[in-house]
C-alpha cells in the first residue's frame, strides 16, 4: 500500500479539481495508513478558521481493535434505524440504491478501517440555537479540510455522525472527558477501487436564490469553473 512519499505530490492538486471529484469513499481497503500520511491529513484540517481562533479541536485517531468495534456497533445501531427510511426512498431509484448499498457496506466493515478519525471540540453545544451554530462552526471547516487533503492524496474517507447518537457511549470508549464533545466520525484508508471522481450535482442557477427566496436570477448561468490543471 502507499506511504506518503508516494501520494505527496497530490496535495498539488488544484483546489477546484480536489473540491469537484471529491466523494464519500466507503469502501476501504484494511491495509494501515501510515503514520505520516494520517498527520499530514490532520495537520491540514488545523489550517482552518476556527471561531475567536480558539483553536479548541481535539482529533482521536483510532487504530484499537476494540475501540473501533465499540464505534462499528453504534454506527450499526443508528444504521438500523436510517435504513428503513432510506430504503424506502431507494426503490426505484438507481442512484439511491447504490449510495444505500455504500453505507450498508460501511456498516458491515466499521471496524476494519485502518484508521478512524473522531473529530472532537473543547466544550460543550449548549442548549440555544445560537450557541450550538457557533459551537459546531468551529469544527466543521475543519473536517472538511481533512477530507479535502484525503481527496489529494487519494485517501478514502467520508463524514458520518451515525455513531455518535449517544456521545456518553462514544466519550466512555474514546476515554473522552465531559469537557470535550465528539462531532464527526471519519473512517480513512486506501479505497477497495477507484474511489474518486466527478460529481453529479444540481445546476448552481437552481439553488442559488437572489435577495429573497425563489428568487433564482441565475437559473439560466452555466457554470465556468473548470477543474483542468
Amino acid at each position: 500500500m502507499p506511504e506518503f512519499q508516494d501520494v505527496a505530490d497530490g496535495l498539488g492538486m488544484p483546489l477546484a479539481e480536489a473540491m469537484s471529484t471529491q466523494r464519500a469513499v466507503r469502501r476501504l481497503r484494511t491495509d494501515p495508513v501510515d503514520d505520516e500520511t494520517l498527520l499530514a491529513v490532520i495537520e491540514l484540517a488545523l489550517k482552518a478558521p476556527t471561531g475567536s481562533n480558539g483553536q479548541g479541536w481535539e482529533f482521536v485517531a483510532v487504530r484499537d481493535g476494540d475501540v473501533k468495534h465499540q464505534l462499528a456497533r453504534l454506527n450499526r445501531q443508528a444504521y438500523s434505524v436510517y435504513r428503513r427510511f432510506a430504503s424506502t426512498r431507494a426503490r426505484g431509484d438507481l442512484k439511491a440504491a447504490r449510495m444505500l448499498a455504500a453505507v450498508q457496506w460501511q456498516a458491515d466493515h466499521f471496524e476494519n478501517s485502518p484508521v478512524i478519525v473522531v473529530a472532537c471540540l473543547r466544550g460543550r453545544p449548549g442548549i440555544f440555537g445560537f450557541g450550538r451554530a457557533a459551537f459546531y462552526a468551529s469544527i466543521y471547516p475543519a473536517v472538511q479540510n481533512l477530507l479535502l487533503a484525503a481527496r489529494g492524496l487519494g485517501l478514502g474517507a467520508t463524514l458520518t455522525t451515525l455513531p455518535l447518537w449517544n456521545r456518553t457511549l462514544v466519550r466512555r470508549a474514546l476515554g473522552l472527558p465531559s469537557s470535550v464533545t465528539p462531532c464527526a466520525v471519519i473512517p480513512l484508508g486506501w479505497p477497495v477501487r477507484g474511489g474518486y471522481g466527478p460529481t453529479t450535482r444540481k445546476p448552481v442557477g437552481e439553488v442559488v436564490h437572489l435577495d429573497h427566496y425563489g428568487n433564482r436570477a441565475f437559473e439560466q448561468r452555466v457554470s465556468g469553473i473548470s477543474t483542468e490543471s
